[in-house]
């Protein structure tokens, strides 16, 4: 697979050239990027996926909901609808996407919506929010976001990648030159003092840029909307762990560091399982999934015990106000 990559360098060359061309005509104003008078804060990365989009906005709702009125706009990747659609709890994931229909069961006093075209899903919402956050729209320059918060995982940093389809980056390096906040997810535990001094230079922000670090932290409970139970009711069940994300080692690293004993199954990122897929899983009486992938998969409770492990984003070395303080800037300077 990595030598076929490498015979497609020529391809990210000419893919690269046409984002770098794009972004020139937006930097010059010759393509217009629009703004808004509300706050719209921009939550994206430069790679394909695998950043943590979804924990992060959901760490942004949850100190905002309780001052704001918060609305959540994603594209609804994969699903089998069109436009503009706000989402409800009663929403299927082929109406809405997996993403968009977490974050409206997780938040139910939010609005989160889904539309292809940021500006059509923005002023829709307008009269709806105080402030609206994109996830994964980086890259949609139709839009001037308020705050752009670039993510980057701690073992794919930007800087180290390439552009597709010989790496796994969507625009050159510099676009990160857009970004207000960086963010270093999926951090290790007992990462150093001088671990981040180094990848702080690496990264070499620009004087407007903060960079902060966070981790992955697991709840201590598995769940499902029935129930939910300690972690360690797993260590008596061999189970099956059913994942549909970009990168599920870490998940499965944690599960084997709590000692569980359990069978692996993985599929692609926002993977629509098939009638078969499902009649396999069914005969497996314990499955843990993630979060998003129980959106998916929550038919299966009805033959067999299926729970969801929460995660949600931790930053890293006390931080936590200082990056909660640069959203609250941003907010109070729209008003």
């Amino acid at each position: 697979m990595n030598f076929l990559r490498k015979l497609l360098f020529p391809f990210s060359l000419l893919y690269g050239g046409i984002t770098a061309i794009r972004n020139f005509l937006y930097n010059k104003g010759i393509l217009k990027s629009k703004k808004y008078d509300l706050p719209v804060i921009c939550v994206g990365n430069l790679s394909t996926g695998g950043t943590g989009k979804s924990p992060m906005i959901e760490l942004l709702v949850s100190f905002l909901e309780h001052k704001q009125k918060v609305a959540v706009l994603s594209r609804g990747y994969k699903r089998k609808t069109s436009g503009y659609r706000e989402v409800s709890i009663v929403n299927t994931v082929e109406e809405v996407g997996d993403e968009p229909l977490q974050f409206k069961k997780k938040f139910p006093e939010i609005t989160a919506a889904v539309c292809e075209d940021r500006r059509t899903g923005i002023e829709k919402l307008q009269s709806k929010a105080d402030v609206i956050l994109l996830d994964d729209a980086f890259q949609h320059r139709k839009v001037k976001a308020s705050l752009n918060i670039l993510l980057t995982s701690f073992d794919k940093l930007y800087v180290n990648d390439c552009m597709l389809p010989t790496g796994n980056l969507r625009e050159p390096k510099y676009g990160a030159e857009r970004a207000d906040v960086i963010v270093v997810t999926k951090c290790p535990d007992d990462i150093s003092d001088f671990t981040m001094e180094a990848i702080k230079r690496k990264l070499d922000p620009k004087p407007h840029q903060k960079i902060y670090f966070s981790k992955i932290g697991y709840a201590s409970e598995i769940k499902n909307p029935k129930e939910k139970k300690p972690l360690s009711y797993l260590k008596n069940e061999k189970f099956l762990l059913v994942t549909g994300i970009a990168n599920p080692r870490p998940l499965i690293d944690y599960l084997k560091k709590e000692g569980l004993n359990f069978k692996e199954k993985s599929f692609p990122d926002h993977h629509n399982f098939t009638s078969f897929e499902i009649d396999e899983l069914k005969k497996h009486p314990v499955i843990l999934t993630t979060e998003k992938d129980f959106m998916r998969l929550q038919a299966l409770s009805k033959v067999t015990e299926i729970f969801y492990l929460p995660i949600r984003t931790v930053i890293l070395n006390e931080e936590e106000v200082n990056f909660k303080s640069s959203i609250e800037v941003v907010i109070k300077d729209k008003k």
